[in-house]
């Protein structure tokens, strides 16, 4: 359960070894949480996240395999993950860019990226909101992305499954009402990460730390989407209403 302060003491992580994952990681360890559930593909990886927030002071942490791609084994993961008690809070992390010019010239591409980051984000989103009303309480954490609240020529694969995930979490949300259970939409800009790495950096970018700093204020106001930084949120009203003809003339 969440400490006096309304602090998760048990999370789990799916795609534990993103930048932005381990930064939200690591600042909710310095805010006491101590059980930590690790899920990821990458194993060396995230045995090192692992020995990094054992470090930060976590004193149960666990690792489980998870590959967001292989749906049909996302409740048993999920199940591992709450068979040593009640999961507080859930991040779901797990995502990957594409490459706009190869993908929408190959429908195997494409379609891998849809099921990494929207058909494997409601797979185990069903899981855990599923384990989370049977205990009754819990939150969930989705990385969205600003991408997904228009998309945009440049990433428009991309942007789709950001905005096919984004729907399906803030239905999500709706559905668990009632329940205890609650969800934060996290929307991001550009993020100065491993994955943008060698990309330009686009205006209002931002970084892991200050994502990291958001979620957890988003998570204390009870906030149930949030812009990083939160400027973005002005800009996309604005995006989002531009007419098509005018909105295609953009450098973006």
């Amino acid at each position: 359960m969440n400490d006096a302060t309304s602090s998760p003491q048990s999370v789990l992580v799916l795609g534990a070894t993103s930048d932005i994952a381990r930064a939200i990681t690591r600042r909710l360890v310095e805010r006491r949480a101590r059980r930590i559930v690790l899920a990821g593909r990458d194993r060396a990886g995230v045995e090192r996240v692992a020995e990094e927030m054992r470090e930060a002071g976590a004193s149960d942490v666990t690792t489980v395999a998870f590959d967001a791609a292989d749906v049909g084994s996302h409740r048993e993961v999920i199940d591992k993950a709450f068979a040593g008690g009640d999961i507080d809070l859930a991040v779901v992390a797990f995502g990957a860019l594409g490459d706009q010019s190869r993908d929408e010239r190959t429908p195997e591409a494409a379609a891998a990226l849809v099921t990494t980051n929207f058909t494997g984000a409601v797979s185990t989103g069903v899981a855990l909101a599923e384990r989370m009303r049977e205990q009754g309480h819990g939150a969930i954490v989705v990385l969205s992305s600003v991408a997904g609240e228009r998309a945009r020529r440049s990433n428009f694969i991309y942007g789709s499954t950001k905005a096919g995930l984004d729907a399906f979490y803030q239905g999500l949300a709706d559905s668990l009402v009632g329940s205890g259970v609650r969800v934060l939409v996290v929307r991001p800009g550009f993020v100065k990460t491993r994955m943008t790495e060698g990309m330009k950096p686009a205006p209002l970018s931002t970084t892991a730390e200050e994502v990291a700093e958001a979620v957890v204020r988003g998570l204390e106001r009870g906030s149930g989407t949030i812009w990083v930084p939160g400027p973005l949120r002005a800009v996309m009203v604005v995006l989002r209403h531009l007419p098509r003809p005018v909105f295609r003339r953009l450098p973006i």
